[in-house]
Formats: C-alpha cells, structure tokens, sequence
C-alpha cells in the first residue's frame, strides 16, 4: 500500500502545465474501437483510467503503442467484441464506453458491469434506453454483465433523456455515428469533454453537430478513418490546482487551459474575494485581503462541477463565516467530510446539503480517499494544515491527477508519495 504524506502549511507559488483532460481521453480512446485504422492521440495524461483504458484495448486485440510521453498510437482493425477484461472493467466507470463503441462496429457487445467510484446509485438506464432506441435488445445478467444485439443494425432515432446525463449522452454518440440515418439527441449534456469527442469523431469523418448545446445531430456514416487528434486540457485539474494555491495563500499560475471552461470555478472563488486573472490560455489566482464565506450548489455545465465540489468545501473550511454546499449531480457525495471532521472542520450535512463553519485553519491528521475528487480534497487540505498529514488509499487520487506530487513539489509543497510501512523523514533524502 502507498500513502502521500505532506509537511503542510507552506504557501504554494509559481506555474502548473495542466494536462490533457481524464473524462475526455477515456471516451475518446474506447471510441477508436470504432476506427479501423490508426490513431495518433496527443495530450494524453498519465493517469491510472487511462493505462486501464489502454490495457483494456490490448487485452482485446488492438495495438497500441506509447510514441513518446503523453502520446499513444491505437490501432483497433483486429480488435475483437466481447473480450474487455472484466476485473479491468469493473475497475473503471467510463468502461461503459465500451458498449456503445462495440454496438456501433460490431452491432452486439458483450461487457462486465462498469465500476469507478461509489456515490451512491448510478445507473445506466439512460445508457439502456439510448442503444434501445438505435434498434439494440439488452439484457442485464444478474447485474453483471450487460449483452446487447442489434441483429438488424443500429437505425437512428430521436432520443430524450429524462435527465441531464453526461455518460449517456456521450454513449449514444459514440453508438450512433456509424448507424443508418440520422439520430437527435435531446436534453443532451453539454460537458467541454463532450465537444472535445464530438471532434475527434468528426475528425475520424463523423458527421456529429450541435455537441456543446442540449441537442445533438449526428447523420451516420459507413466508415471512420484513422487521424491524430490533441485532447483537451483537463479543467479539474486546473481547478484542483488554483484552489490548492488559494488554500495555502499562495499565488499560482495554471498554463495550457482553456479560460472559458474554467469559469464556474473561478467566478465562484472571486465571490470569496479571491483574485483571478486570466490570459490566452493561462489562469493565475491568489487570495485577495477578505476570504469571504459562500453558498453554492453543483449542477451540470456550465454550473459549477460536482467534480470541483470536495475541494471547494475545504476552501470554505477556511474562509469567514458559515458557508452552505448543496450537491445537485449525485448522491452520497458527502463521504469524505468525516475525513475533514478528522482536521477539526465543523461541517454539518443535512440531505444533501453541507453547512461549513469556516475556521481558518486545519490541522494534520491521518486521513484516506474515499474517491477521486474527495482524495484531492484531501490533499489540499494537508497542503493548508501546519504539520504532517497522511493520506491513504491514494489510489483513487491516481486514477485522475497526473504526476501530482511532481507538479505540487515544483511549487514549492512538501509531499512525498511512500510505501506503507516505510518511515519518512521531511529534509533528507
């Protein structure tokens, strides 16, 4: 077992390169199933869902070959359908992907029940009734394995989603680009990461149009061909960054983004009084003279990420007042505030809503990752506590940031990945 340990309490200053975005790179890659040619994907980040992702395509047939850091080749001609390693899958909740990609070039996908992080039920019957609509028979197994036949191929069709489902609706997309005739896509997310597929798709020669608003048209196409596509920059992580700066009272500079898609996070933080600045393709943040108290409440793009929300509560931890954090995605989000409680935070949730009394300051303590963005939680809340803190279960952490303790060390923070039980002493190498 590994565990990050942190000398906290250092103010973090300087730049952070971002890396190429998870949610966008994971889709993208189960969708080169559909492509029978090659692909060059670049700005691919080294994270833990992706060398599954990868794996899984291995394991399934495909070449795939690393060209240099952060750019892999994927060859999908004789990749065969029904093969995705189950314990793979169920290691990651973007494996679902896989079942629209092998409908979509094989008209029939056999697949383990996707796992990832647990925030309570989420299911896929959106997913379900999606591929329904383009003409598939699924069936669940026990909940277990997922089998899906379109004997007469995929049709397009319309297709309403009874919520705001950003999985599904990028699912579907994937599914319906080779399908006969054209399929519209209503109340569709409008996540960057699904424009970001929506081009990769019509760079393969996809005619998909309308991703980024809440209805897509995509007409189908016979074939895809192979291309070389860049992924975009990953605006969690972004986030994750510029608030672990403003924790620490520290100014950071965060380069190769895209503003715009950060605006929810920053226009939230400038209500706190905290000071942004933005460039072409750079954000800087610092905290400003009063670090004022909040009330927020998550909701799809381009409200504020859910995704951001365990960060965002440690900042109100230190901020004045009493600031209030409702969860509007998912359920069960609030695992991790026991964690914090652990730092002295005075957090109380009703439902799912979280009232946090700001208290300035944090104190070390040992701690664990619940999930993905609850484990960043914890992390910058180590970074904040004057002190030594310990984080375990961090494989959750990896799965989503790459390279974290590099990049925090590069600025100045005090954190060292190590092996359990090994000892380790801040100062020495």
């Amino acid at each position: 077992m590994d565990k990050y340990v942190i000398n906290g309490g250092k103010p973090l200053n300087g730049s952070i390169e971002i890396s190429g975005m998870k949610n966008a790179a994971v889709a993208v890659i189960f969708a080169s199933l559909l492509v029978e040619d090659t692909i060059v994907l670049e700005n691919i980040p080294s994270i833990l869902d992706v060398a599954v992702s990868l794996n899984i395509l291995k394991d399934m047939g495909a070449s795939v070959k690393m060209l240099r850091k952060n750019t892999v080749e994927i060859n999908a001609k004789n990749a065969r359908c029904g093969t995705a390693p189950s314990d793979m899958v169920r290691r990651m909740r973007a494996s679902y992907y896989i079942i629209g990609a092998e409908l979509g070039r094989f008209k029939k996908s056999a697949i383990a029940y996707p796992g990832g992080c647990d925030f309570g039920t989420r299911p896929i019957d959106q997913h379900i009734k999606a591929f329904e609509s383009l003409g598939a028979k699924v069936e669940l197994d026990g909940n277990l394995i997922i089998e899906s036949v379109a004997e007469n191929g995929l049709h397009g069709a319309n297709v309403f989603f009874d919520m705001v489902t950003v999985g599904a609706t990028m699912n579907l997309m994937i599914a319906a680009v080779m399908a006969e005739g054209v399929t519209v896509i209503d109340n569709a997310a409008r996540e960057p990461h699904i424009v970001d597929l929506a081009n990769f798709l019509n760079t393969c020669g996809a005619d998909v149009r309308g991703a980024g608003t809440d209805t897509i048209k995509i007409k189908g196409v016979e074939k895809l061909h192979g291309c070389t596509y860049a992924i975009i920059p990953d605006m969690i992580e972004a986030g994750t960054y510029m608030y672990a700066a403003i924790a620490t009272g520290g100014r950071l500079t965060v380069t190769n983004v895209i503003p715009k898609h950060l605006e929810s996070i920053t226009a939230k933080i400038e209500e706190m009084g905290v000071i942004v600045e933005e460039g072409d393709d750079s954000v800087t943040v610092s905290r400003g003279e009063t670090f004022k108290r909040l009330k927020i409440k998550t909701t799809p793009y381009p409200g504020f990420p859910t995704d951001m929300q365990p960060q965002m509560c440690v900042l109100m931890c230190l901020a004045d007042g009493k600031s209030t954090l409702v969860e509007g995605v998912w359920d069960n989000r609030f695992r991790y505030i026991d964690q914090l409680r652990r730092m002295g935070a005075q957090i109380t949730v009703n439902d799912d809503t979280a009232y946090v009394e700001g208290i300035h300051e944090l104190h070390p303590a040992k701690v664990r990752a619940v999930d993905l963005r609850a484990g960043a939680a914890m992390v910058i809340a180590g970074l904040a506590a004057k002190g030594i803190t310990e984080i375990e279960d961090i494989q959750y952490i990896e799965r989503g940031y790459d390279d974290i303790v590099g990049k925090l060390s590069s600025i100045g923070a005090e954190i060292k990945k190590v092996s359990v039980p090994d000892e380790i002493v801040f100062g020495k190498d």
